[in-house]
């Protein structure tokens, strides 16, 4: 266990002191390079370059710059539009509001924060007209934002994909009938919370007002059918996806809506590069740490650990989900899935897991850390977006928060849920 010591120490302390992630990564490589006593520059160099040095990550920086158009170049905001006019009338409509909206938005972009931020922005302030809890309302759109990652097409499927060799295709696939459940589950919870605080309704628009939002939002929902339909039909991968998504929100931002000048693409250009950078840094980092965790031969060393429980793969995940979850509160996702799902995904094969299966569940818990304090990513956006008390945020994620767990419960006891949606879609 002296690799696994080595690994969890020098990783944990470097963050403790408030090293940058992807530096305590490679800080952590050069550690375990010392400890197996043949550390080479020239390997550490080449191993790092060669963590962003991949087509298949190509599709990051190109969702994340459709996420970009979408919000600036008025996609966003059409969609949330078109939700509001359909189910704006129920009691709480705006609750519901924003899981359609987050649904949709989920089949966009894939970024959580991305998401997030823009629910945020427009429904918050609606949300206080309306005189609706801050807390629940604030943990509605950060338990909503979290559907992002799932449905696809999804970032952290590309990068756990690639980090793990397994198949970003069927990753996407998996998501979509688990990510439409969290979505009933949160309604399930809403309802309760709208009767409870007998929050108000909107007034309730006629169709020939939901003819012309959907018609004023055709252009946005055409994005997921090209998208998915692209995927499903092998006209291109995902990372050729990724690309398509982009252009179509640039062209759609630009020259359909009109919403996006040419400086303003320079803007949401460079914010896009901002955010691809500190990404690749990191892939490239958990590639030196991968690498040397390779050659330690310690998924084998961790493997002796669960040895008890690696022919009972139902108590197996529980424990990894539990182990997940307790990462999860402490790190982001994109983090928790370069440096642990190189550990994890072998031992799942050895338990006889479904590897896309594991991955579905890696991510699905990776999500729900971005709503668990300490760290709460997500949290973290809508208490800035809101300007609330991050305490605030976290009381009112906490029912949301539940029926996810009760969700995690269903998808550890019974895999079939995305294993038996994931056939039928193939």
């Amino acid at each position: 266990m002296v690799v696994t010591a080595i690994f969890l120490l020098v990783l944990l302390a470097a963050m403790l002191i408030g090293m940058p992630i992807a530096h305590a990564l490679v800080l952590t490589g050069v550690a375990l390079m010392y400890h197996l006593d043949f550390f080479d520059a020239q390997l550490l160099a080449q191993n790092l370059q060669a963590g962003f040095d991949s087509f298949p990550l190509l599709a990051v920086p190109f969702f994340i710059l459709a996420g970009e158009l979408m919000n600036a170049g008025g996609l966003s905001r059409r969609i949330i539009d078109l939700a509001r006019a359909f189910v704006g009338h129920i009691r709480g409509g705006l609750g519901y509001v924003a899981i359609a909206a987050a649904i949709l938005l989920a089949s966009m972009s894939g970024s959580a924060i991305a998401d997030t931020a823009a629910l945020a922005t427009i429904l918050l302030p609606m949300m206080r007209q309306q005189q609706y809890p801050d807390s629940y309302g604030a943990g509605l759109l950060a338990s909503g934002g979290i559907i992002a990652p799932i449905i696809p097409p999804s970032m952290p499927f590309v990068i756990y994909g690639v980090t793990t060799n397994t198949s970003i295709s069927k990753l996407f696939l998996a998501g979509v009938f688990p990510g439409l459940m969290m979505g009933l589950f949160l309604i399930a919870a809403w309802w309760g919370i709208a009767r409870q605080h007998r929050l108000a309704a909107m007034e309730k628009v006629a169709w020939s007002g939901r003819g012309r939002a959907l018609l004023r939002s055709l252009w946005a929902l055409m994005m997921p059918v090209i998208i998915l339909g692209g995927l499903k039909g092998g006209v291109f991968t995902p990372t050729e996806a990724a690309v398509v998504a982009a252009v179509y929100a640039l062209f759609v931002s630009v020259f359909i809506y009109r919403e996006l000048d040419w400086a303003g693409v320079y803007r949401v250009l460079v914010a896009a590069s901002k955010t691809t950078a500190v990404v690749m840094f990191l892939c490239g980092a958990a590639t030196v740490t991968a690498y040397m965790i390779t050659l330690a031969d310690l998924p084998n060393e961790l493997a002796q650990s669960f040895a008890p429980v690696m022919d009972k793969p139902v108590l197996f995940m529980a424990l990894m989900m539990v182990f997940l979850l307790l990462v999860g509160t402490a790190m982001d996702l994109t983090p928790t899935i370069l440096i642990f799902a190189p550990v994890c995904a072998p031992l799942a094969a050895k338990a006889g897991i479904d590897p896309v299966y594991f991955g579905f569940m890696f991510i699905y818990v990776g999500c729900l850390g971005l709503i668990t304090p300490p760290v709460g990513t997500v949290q973290n956006v809508v208490a800035g977006v809101g300007r609330l008390r991050m305490e605030t945020v976290i009381r009112g994620t906490t029912p949301f928060l539940l029926m996810y767990f009760v969700l995690l419960a269903l998808f550890t006891v019974f895999p079939q849920l995305i294993l038996s949606p994931l056939k039928w879609i193939q």
